[in-house]
């Protein structure tokens, strides 16, 4: 009797703390003028606000909110991964972390299997290296305190939510090919764990120990590496203890524009920002009314289709300077008007046209007004499908063809594309998304409406999205995700009436983040406004 009694008192704390994240994911609205932040996962969210009420600074809250979601997101990012990171430092100015996963510079690729998951998908991770950069170039915290949250999480457990138990069971089958991942990312038996139930990961936090004491040394030179590299050559993957060791999380050249006013910044490659950038230069050319809901669809559909044509001419500093001038906006703006906007005639990347996108994002914010967007990702839901037995955390897919062509000391090019937006000088709107190449469209209908529309940025983020996709303009269906239907922003059947009449073909689509999911900052007056995406289960905090 007792032990049942014992029992029901342990399902009933469960099902408390359970709940309890399910009500903090509700909480996408938070400001302070002390610090805030937005991510994808109400955990992390929890951990950044907790170091900037430390007194820790913006990247310190950031990496702790990163590290955090390796744990509690893993069907979206890990340490296995790659993340982008754009930093705005008052008394520097903006910097940018190019940790993007790489092909070794020893990959034999002509040779090499094509396989977009599994080992031979596998390159050197670049997400560890990044984050421990910018904790010693930026942050003000110790490493092992930043990490406390992402360790105890691992150790201790936590409730795995209804999405990230939902796309653990979509990739099931494939999950039960690898040993690694079948062992900690499903039941003894091989089925999909359900959502709510305490998740313990005691092999990656003793991975995050070794790396909160020792830093990203161990990871890359050390017995984290040394089981990479054994478990990866065993199984055909192409990682060796040379390229670990030479792996290094770079500086990345920032990339700068304007839109009515307004400045922009962002990250050049292996990053899309120069083509965020593009688009909305683009966008202004156009001379549409962009109150009219008709109209600012297709202009948001035109400035995408135009600035993605240039996703695959990005090579050079000068092709930096020319797809982020004033000019080329207004070539691609006549190009538009003229209809001499041509699609490719050559096959595309599947990333660039899956139907469904992945990632995390999470943008903070301090008092003192640094400010930090970072991008993190591991690739398609639980990205290689792989994680090595004895470590427990999923690897990027990088190789093999889903990014495209990656060859011998390449970064993987994907869309992430954090962006911040200043007036007069200083940060007034910070974001970024996931969503794979729906990213810097979620990014630039979320920019316009604040700019153009003159919303505020929880309203910007509750209204319909715009895509181009197979020659079509995707609009986003919000008001049957239980939200009334508003005739000036929402769209209804009888509007693709009107689209038809422009010479258009347009399909309203419906369901949670198919069009990106964006977290982001905007500056009201001395306060800091977080807004998380209510398209997922993320959450907003603020410093009281």
């Amino acid at each position: 009797m007792i032990r049942v009694r014992f029992l029901i008192f342990i399902l009933f704390i469960a099902a408390c703390q359970n709940r309890g994240i399910y009500e903090e994911s509700k909480n996408k609205v938070a400001r302070s003028s002390r610090g805030a932040v937005s991510t994808a996962h109400p955990l992390a969210t929890k951990a950044a606000v907790k170091i900037l009420s430390a007194g820790g600074n913006a990247m310190d809250a950031a990496v702790a909110a990163a590290f955090t979601l390796a744990v509690v997101e893993p069907t979206m990012n890990g340490l296995g991964g790659r993340t982008q990171i754009l930093i705005y430092n008052p008394t520097t100015g903006y910097h940018g972390i190019d940790a993007t996963t790489a092909a070794p510079n020893d990959y034999d690729y002509d040779n090499a299997p094509k396989k977009k998951y599994g080992y031979p998908s596998i390159g050197i991770p670049g997400t560890v290296k990044g984050l421990v950069k910018g904790i010693e170039q930026f942050g003000s915290m110790a490493l092992s305190d930043v990490m406390v949250d992402a360790i105890a999480h691992a150790e201790k457990g936590h409730y795995l939510i209804e999405g990230e138990a939902r796309r653990m069971k979509n990739v099931n089958e494939q999950l039960n090919e690898f040993s690694g991942t079948r062992y900690y990312f499903t039941n003894t038996d091989g089925t999909p764990i359900k959502s709510g139930k305490l998740f313990i990961q005691n092999d990656l936090s003793k991975v995050l120990k070794a790396i909160s004491n020792q830093g990203s040394s161990v990871f890359y030179t050390g017995w984290i590496a040394e089981k990479m590299v054994a478990d990866n050559i065993k199984n055909g993957g192409v990682l060796s203890m040379k390229a670990l060791a030479s792996y290094e999380a770079k500086e990345s050249h920032i990339v700068s524009g304007s839109y009515r006013g307004y400045t922009l910044n962002a990250l050049w490659m292996p990053a899309f920002g120069a083509i965020t950038i593009e688009a909305l230069q683009i966008l202004e050319q156009l001379e549409v009314k962009l109150l009219d809901k008709i109209d600012w669809a297709e202009a948001i559909y035109n400035a995408i289709d135009a600035a993605y044509l240039d996703r695959r001419v990005q090579f050079t500093l000068d092709d930096a300077k020319r797809l982020t001038s004033k000019g080329w906006a207004n070539k691609r703006a006549n190009d538009i008007k003229n209809k001499q906007i041509s699609s490719y005639l050559t096959p595309l990347p599947e990333s660039y046209t899956a139907l469904h996108g992945h990632t995390t994002h999470l943008t903070v914010a301090d008092r003192n007004g640094m400010v930090v967007s970072l991008t993190q990702t591991i690739g398609t839901t639980m990205g290689s499908k792989v994680a090595t037995p004895g470590l427990g955390f999923m690897y990027a897919q990088t190789l093999g063809g889903y990014l495209g062509e990656v060859k011998p000391g390449d970064r993987a090019p994907s869309h992430i594309s954090p962006i911040i937006v200043s007036r007069e000088g200083k940060p007034f709107l910070a974001l970024g998304a996931a969503g794979g190449s729906r990213i810097p469209s979620s990014i630039v209908s979320v920019i316009s409406r604040v700019i153009d529309q003159n919303l505020s940025l929880a309203d910007a983020m509750l209204k319909p999205r715009v895509h181009p996709a197979n020659n079509k303009i995707e609009i986003e269906v919000v008001h049957n995700n239980g939200n009334q239907y508003d005739k000036n922003f929402d769209y209804s059947l009888s509007d693709t009436l009107f689209f038809t009449q422009k010479g258009h073909s347009a399909k309203l689509r419906q369901g949670k983040g198919n069009f990106g999911r964006v977290y982001a900052l905007m500056r009201e007056g001395n306060e800091w406004v977080a807004v998380s995406d209510p398209d997922w289960q993320g959450s907003s905090g603020a410093v009281k």
